[in-house]
């Protein structure tokens, strides 16, 4: 694994699940550094083994060798080398081969959407492939997106959930959480699992 950040430790500790706790800590960890920021990617190692299996690497990302882990267990979110500028999130997932004691992996991401009936109008013209940089211009401009910052995270059994902070309320107390609410990206991280 390339590592070289996790997120900060105590991000997320209300949620129950490892990989929701997981998912909120990154959630947590990329709002700190703020917007406009590439996508990230991490990986996501079971901490009680990261701790005994490499403890050295424990250490130098802040995990405290004395603390007990969660109840059900707990996930370490490890960011990767930054996503090469100006390839397709989609080409690069494809490229991706996990080492097995990678349980799981999250990337975040910065999008803008619009609203169901804003997304309902969208010119026919425009839904074509071809007019993809037209349909950009015309949601950049259109009055009601919203900026949003994504955090997707799976597991290799399948389990998914997801983080969604709007730009307009940032604050840890208005981040929606839940298992699909984005299907696309959690099936693209999915598939970097499969052989």
């Amino acid at each position: 694994m390339d590592n070289t950040h996790s997120a900060p430790p105590g991000a997320g500790q209300m949620a129950t699940a490892p990989l929701t706790r997981a998912v909120l800590e990154i959630d947590g960890h990329v709002s700190g550094l703020g917007w406009d920021r590439p996508a990230l990617l991490f990986a996501l190692v079971d901490t009680a083994q990261l701790r005994s299996q490499e403890p050295s690497l424990a250490e130098r990302i802040g995990l405290d060798p004395e603390q007990g882990d969660q109840p059900g267990g707990s996930l370490t979110p490890v960011e990767q080398e930054e996503i090469p500028q100006g390839t397709p999130l989609d080409e690069f997932l494809a490229t991706i081969a996990w080492p097995d004691a990678v349980v799981g992996c999250a990337l975040t991401v910065e999008r803008l959407m619009l609203p169901p009936a804003a997304e309902a109008a969208v010119p026919d013209e425009l839904r074509k492939e071809e007019n993809a940089d037209a349909l950009t211009k015309w949601v950049v401009e259109h009055p009601e997106r919203q900026e949003v910052r994504m955090t997707v995270g799976v597991l290799r059994d399948g389990e998914r959930e997801a983080a969604i902070r709007l730009r307009a309320k940032d604050s840890d107390t208005e981040v929606l959480t839940g298992r699909d609410l984005v299907p696309g990206l959690a099936d693209a991280l999915s598939a970097t699992f499969e052989e």
